[in-house]
């Protein structure tokens, strides 16, 4: 039996707000457990709570990057349920009346593009923290509450976890160019809940759906999609039947496991927060958010490809992080070569960032430094491989490359005098492989530019090492 996946994603994004939602506490991460607190956002008695605006701001911001409609004349509702990090016994958040509704997102999707619509963008704040010690007791930090959130909720839109990335990444991107939000996943700043559920191929009809709370990576959010739609294919399969609930996603263990019944709207008791004032949101205040809208990544993706003929893929992948894209057009505005500057990019650069667990922001050079490479390259005073060497020193120690270049004698060997004896010799010490090369065996030739190479220290411009001895070999 075929089966087909079907996913809906809310995605919860911290606000870059100085402070909390409803009160002055400073919204900086690390601080000292309960130290970033005060009578309001600890619930104390007697406490009136006041709407942060720029909270309000960056959400409809967000909304008109994602193609919302904005409220006019808004509400916040008490979703009330108890739970240790939630000293109010409520949260503060929007059923009936969000401040943004509808709106879109396209993705790439292979050679498609495909639209995954958006139900609704409200603000809420942000609970507290548990941590779990091994004694068996819970500590409770309360710096995190109060702090503002936006939550996305999308329409079932979504088809397999490899879609559910691509999503997360271009909402990820958009936050970050709209600089509404960090988006640091290791700070918790960016995480999602996953509503799956499967249905028979060519159904029309909802299956039962589970949801898995609070997932803090991409790579997190593809496997718990994979394991949760196979489980639930397999139960079907054995003729069990899929139980509404929700699901915690174990990523050291691979997957998930039983929280709670699925709770609905009515379980949370919702009513209108009677402290706060509703929220009037004007024509001029909307269009005045519209006009500080930048270049988003969709429109910056189509730019790169029309201007500087970079591919599509090659294109999205970088414009989905700011801090790459933005570096990559300031290289090219210092004269380097925009395919070159993408390929090291998205070839080195991003392995060493990688390898070293740094974000893309973090490149310790300056975009000028990878202009000046690529240019010594192009202009052939080094090779591409001492390119490489020259890349992971401007990781260690970040400077002019030419500096580089001369401090480690990495200059190319490009005196055609010089190459041609060493051609010579390397001919005469490898018999068997210039017959090989005559008798039309083409790995020959790849063994001899080797080791032409390897004599000279990897400083011989391949290109002239292959033709010279291409053409000393033509003419044996």
């Amino acid at each position: 039996m075929k089966y087909e996946t079907v996913i809906g994603l809310e995605i919860h994004s911290e606000l870059a707000t100085a402070t909390k939602m409803y009160c002055g506490c400073a919204t900086s991460f690390g601080s000292e457990p309960n130290t970033n607190c005060c009578p309001i956002c600890l619930a104390m008695p007697g406490t009136l709570p006041v709407l942060n605006k720029t909270a309000v701001e960056y959400a409809i911001k967000a909304g008109l990057a994602m193609n919302c409609e904005i409220t006019r004349w808004g509400k916040q509702d008490r979703k009330n349920y108890f739970y240790p990090d939630l000293p109010k016994a409520y949260q503060i958040s929007q059923l009936e009346t969000p401040i943004c509704v509808g709106g879109h997102i396209d993705v790439a999707v292979d050679d498609s593009i495909k639209r995954i619509r958006l139900n609704r963008i409200h603000i809420e704040e942000d609970a507290g923290k548990l941590s779990h010690d091994t004694g068996g007791g819970t500590l409770v930090d309360c710096n995190r509450g109060g702090t503002p959130l936006i939550e996305i909720v999308t329409e079932p839109d979504i088809s397999s976890a490899d879609e559910a990335k691509l999503f997360l990444e271009s909402v990820k991107a958009i936050l970050e160019y709209t600089e509404v939000s960090g988006c640091k996943m290791e700070q918790g700043q960016l995480r999602c809940d996953v509503n799956i559920s499967v249905r028979k191929a060519g159904e029309t009809k909802l299956g039962t759906r589970t949801e898995m709370k609070n997932i803090n990576s991409f790579r997190a959010a593809v496997r718990a999609i994979e394991f949760e739609s196979r489980r639930q294919i397999e139960e079907l399969e054995y003729g069990g039947q899929i139980v509404q609930e929700t699901r915690r996603w174990d990523d050291a263990k691979g997957e998930s496991m039983p929280m709670r019944s699925k709770e609905e709207a009515q379980d949370y008791r919702y009513f209108t927060d009677p402290d706060l004032m509703f929220i009037s949101v004007d024509e001029d205040t909307i269009q005045n958010i519209q006009k500080t809208l930048p270049e988003l990544p969709n429109a910056r993706k189509a730019r790169y490809i029309e201007e500087y003929g970079i591919s599509p893929y090659d294109a999205g992948q970088i414009t989905n992080s700011k801090p790459l894209a933005d570096f990559f057009e300031s290289s090219i505005k210092c004269g380097a070569d925009a395919k070159a500057a993408c390929n090291w990019i998205l070839g080195d650069i991003s392995r060493i960032l990688n390898e070293k667990g740094a974000e893309h922001f973090e490149i310790p050079f300056l975009p000028e430094h990878l202009a000046e490479l690529t240019q010594l390259i192009e202009d052939g005073t080094i090779s591409n491989t001492a390119g490489k060497t020259v890349l992971a020193h401007l990781f260690e120690t970040p400077k002019s490359p030419k500096d580089i270049v001369s401090e480690k004698g990495l200059v190319q060997i490009s005196d055609e005098g010089m190459l041609k004896k060493i051609i010579a010799e390397i001919i005469a010490s490898n018999p068997k492989s210039v017959e090989d090369y005559k008798a039309g065996k083409g790995k020959a030739m790849g063994f001899l530019v080797g080791q032409a190479m390897k004599a000279t220290k990897g400083k011989g411009n391949p290109q002239l090492i292959n033709k010279l001895l291409k053409d000393e070999l033509d003419s044996i």
